[in-house]
């Protein structure tokens, strides 16, 4: 029995086989209801037993195998089922592999049998594997569309929509807090939305560097001629003016001239003393040092209190561990410290620096960044 006639003739048998396998699938989302998901492994496999029924040549047969089979109008199965595939949560590999586990049953069912049992048999499954490739290759393209297009529409939420609602915020607040009638008591929960919502647009823009990153375009500085030891000491005033329960030691150096983003790196100072002060042990002081060696700027930002495990030390400046198994024990060391500081790290890397952590209980955690002093010519001596 040729294998297409095979596929047709067992189909029940095989989509068993194939929901079992979807329903060891280990997905964050209830699994698609039965039919839907039954009624596209079904056209999938239909489409592969026709594609295998249609002659083909050795040109079309060598295209097809490379995932270049020509496309049709309308959408095929294959691409549909991919789509509803991340809806449903599952992976791109948990997808591709639903294809590895449909062809293995497949392969292994019609083997078994007596009807494998042809001349034509590795002719058969030659055909059907590139069928096979090629509904996969249509999976994964359309899987991957579908991806792009819910990032492209959350960044454009995030970039826009959500940025006018927050800043509209933000200036009310600002307006509220100046008024000279408020009592005390609202005055306070004043400042507090308005820290909430400053909050709040950091995380927004933290996101939106995060998505530049993925872009691989990295973090755009714009570089201009300032004064590192000005931006550290106003990033300090502003920390302090939230957390005056928080003793800052500046070890300050007179002046450190030389060719920065002010913004950014005034993002990255901010960060570092930031994270500092809210997983620090505050009992103790957090000292902050900036100096400049003959080649390059260094900043130091140290705090006693609990350490960060040496396992995660690695991985501290990767976005992908804040969705890490280990975030799931939600202490407090741990909330809030993942892309903060691996958007610091890009901006430190796009100044052409490096930065480093280490922690231990005897000598506290500190964040160091090395960064080239580029000074203009006129300051060297």
């Amino acid at each position: 029995m040729r294998l297409s006639d095979f596929i047709e003739a067992n189909l029940e048998a095989i989509l068993l086989a194939w929901d079992s396998f979807a329903r060891a699938v280990d997905t964050p989302t209830p699994a698609l209801d039965k039919k839907a998901l039954r009624n596209h492994a079904e056209q999938i496999l239909r489409a592969v037993a026709a594609d295998m029924k249609t002659p083909q040549t050795e040109h079309e047969q060598i295209r097809k195998s490379k995932g270049l089979a020509p496309a049709g109008e309308q959408e095929t199965a294959a691409q549909t089922h991919a789509v509803l595939r991340l809806m449903d949560g599952f992976s791109m590999d948990q997808m591709v592999s639903e294809y590895r586990a449909l062809r293995s049953s497949v392969l292994r069912l019609w083997l078994s049998s007596e009807a494998g049992n042809t001349d034509n048999q590795v002719e058969d499954m030659v055909r059907f594997n590139e069928a096979i490739d090629q509904a996969l290759t249509e999976s994964i393209g359309s899987y991957g569309r579908a991806v792009e297009t819910t990032r492209k529409m959350v960044l454009g939420v995030l970039g826009h929509d959500l940025r006018s609602p927050l800043s509209a915020m933000l200036m009310g607040s600002d307006i509220l807090r100046k008024s000279k009638h408020l009592p005390d008591r609202e005055r306070d929960v004043v400042t507090q939305i308005s820290s909430s919502v400053r909050r709040a647009n950091r995380m927004v823009n933290d996101l939106l560097d995060l998505a530049r990153c993925n872009l691989s375009t990295g973090i755009p500085v714009t570089k201009e001629l300032v004064d590192l030891n000005e931006i550290c000491k106003a990033v300090i005033a502003e920390i302090n003016a939230g957390r005056p329960d928080a003793v800052i030691v500046y070890e300050q150096p007179k002046r450190i001239v030389g060719s920065f983003d002010p913004d950014r790196m005034a993002q990255v100072f901010s960060n570092l003393i930031g994270n500092a002060v809210r997983h620090g042990d505050l009992q103790h002081p957090i000292h902050v040092r900036l100096n400049e060696s003959e080649s390059s700027v260094r900043f130091v930002v140290t705090n006693l209190g609990q350490p960060i495990p040496p396992a995660e030390l690695p991985s501290l400046f990767n976005p992908e561990r804040r969705c890490s198994a280990f975030m799931d024990e939600n202490t407090k060391a741990k909330r809030g410290l993942g892309l903060g500081l691996f958007i610091a790290a890009q901006i430190v890397s796009s100044h052409g620096g490096v930065i480093h952590a280490k922690s231990s209980a005897l000598e506290g955690t500190s964040f160091e960044i090395l960064v080239p002093s580029s000074r203009p010519a006129s300051h060297h001596h």
